[in-house]
């Protein structure tokens, strides 16, 4: 039962609270996720700790070449944000897939991690930027790759009790760099997606020299392509070749039979055509970013 619901005025005095009620106190921001497991009876925190309000949460910004997105900016924030269309499409084309536009609304970038699901958008994305997660707790600050947080589907490894994501960064790319992300599922309405697929593609003097593939839900976290990525550096980006970089994409992929998003062999046969047209759709990003 919960019996407060607090609004700290720093991520300082939201450890210390924390800290002060020894696990009887869990993080909150959007909570799309959390008050559906409360109300499921799979957590059952006694105090509620919002820091969706928290300014230093909220921000998009750059500094020394990274670009840097608060753990609280939501994914309309995202989705809308101009700079991050133009510099990381992908980020926020998987920010216009997530939920309903009440979720959307809401729910934050943070959360989406935090709630450890391997096909989740922004998760995606992020794992395909190579961000990293900044993690704080009363011992300090640490910065983690997004697939490292996931303990396994649905169970993350930061604790909500003690530590708080608060922001996320990854490179500014160059202007020689495109971005794209795509989602399949069984409907256009709200429903768990069949398969994801975000991609960073880098290509100078039409030669790829970057590749970053991400995939879910293939694997226990977000997954990377590296024998694709691998291929695809030091040759040009032709149908050809990202046609056998999808295959061997397909190859590296273990998804599970499942009833709510389809058997392993279609789902593995989906892993190659989302691979293709994601890198597709990278190069034309990398054209639009130069017009």
């Amino acid at each position: 039962m919960i019996n407060s619901y607090l609004f700290p005025a720093t991520v300082a005095e939201a450890l210390e609270i924390l800290k002060e009620y020894h696990g009887k106190a869990r993080i909150i921001a959007g909570g799309t996720d959390l008050m559906l497991q409360i109300n499921s009876g799979q957590k059952s925190p006694e105090i509620l700790v919002d820091i969706s309000r928290l300014g230093e949460l909220k921000q998009i910004k750059v500094e020394n070449g990274y670009i840097f997105v608060g753990a609280a900016v939501t994914h309309n924030e995202i989705a809308s944000s101009t700079f991050l269309q133009e510099n990381v499409r992908c980020l926020t084309l998987a920010a216009e897939e997530v939920g309903s536009p009440q979720v959307r609304n809401t729910g934050t970038i943070g959360g989406n991690v935090v709630n450890a699901q391997p096909a989740a958008d922004t998760a995606l994305a992020l794992t395909a930027l190579d961000a990293e997660t900044e993690v704080v707790s009363e011992n300090g600050s640490i910065w983690t790759k997004i697939p490292q947080l996931y303990e396994k589907p649905g169970v993350s490894k930061i604790d909500s009790t003690s530590q708080i994501v608060k922001s996320f960064r990854f490179r500014l790319p160059g202007k020689n760099i495109g971005t794209a992300y795509r989602r399949l599922g069984k409907c256009k309405s709200i429903a768990l997606p069949v398969l994801c697929s975000a991609t960073v593609l880098g290509v100078t003097d039409n030669v790829i020299d970057y590749t970053a593939i991400a995939l879910g839900p293939v694997a226990l976290a977000p997954m990377r392509a590296k024998q694709a990525e691998a291929f695809l550096l030091g040759k040009k980006p032709t149908h050809e070749v990202f046609e056998e970089a999808a295959s061997i994409a397909r190859s590296e992929s273990n998804p599970r039979d499942s009833i709510l998003r389809c058997s392993k062999m279609y789902r593995e046969n989906l892993v190659a055509i989302l691979v293709e047209t994601t890198l597709q759709q990278a190069l034309l990003n990398i054209s639009e970013r130069n017009i």
